[in-house]
């Protein structure tokens, strides 16, 4: 597993943040029984960073928190069999890894959502890796049904690793 950070801020986290996306990559892979090794790409910027991403790529003219961009047109969530059609597409060349996709943060909206909701940064930045993650595998939460399957993951997985809503 593989992930290329890059931090166009002046934020830096109290913990390992390039670490901290790994375990919980390799967490959401594996039980998603993702049988590729893989890779994401993860750009840390500010709430006006991501304004100018979420407008030109939502056309919603606001800062988010998080924005995913799959590389793979899942069929069905977590339904790796769909790049065995096409390895050129979704597997980097020189690593063999399967690309998953980009992930945009705003670190200014994870300290804020953290104070806001009353936990730790690391729980909140956890937590937003996690949801985009399974973006990336995927999934959505586009009705109630499928705000309930993600959200149901997300705990999982989050639980697995210890990072609760106290610490």
């Amino acid at each position: 597993m593989t992930s290329y950070v890059e931090n166009e801020t002046d934020i830096v986290f109290e913990f390992d943040a390039e670490k901290l996306i790994n375990q919980l990559m390799e967490k959401v892979l594996d039980t998603e029984g993702c049988p590729y090794e893989a890779q994401v790409n993860v750009l840390f910027t500010d709430n006006d960073g991501i304004l100018l991403f979420n407008k030109e790529h939502r056309g919603i003219d606001a800062a988010t928190d998080v924005l995913s961009f799959p590389m793979i047109a899942f069929e069905k969530e977590a339904d790796f069999s769909v790049v065995e059609e096409d390895d050129f597409t979704y597997f980097e060349p020189d690593s063999g890894e399967l690309m998953l996709g980009d992930i945009i943060l705003s670190l200014e909206k994870v300290i804020a959502q953290a104070e806001n909701f009353g936990h730790s940064i690391r729980r909140e930045f956890a937590f937003l890796v996690t949801h985009s993650l399974l973006h990336l595998c995927g999934y959505d939460h586009m009705t109630p049904d499928e705000a309930k399957v993600m959200e149901s993951k997300q705990e999982a997985v989050l639980k697995e690793l210890g990072i609760t809503r106290d610490c």
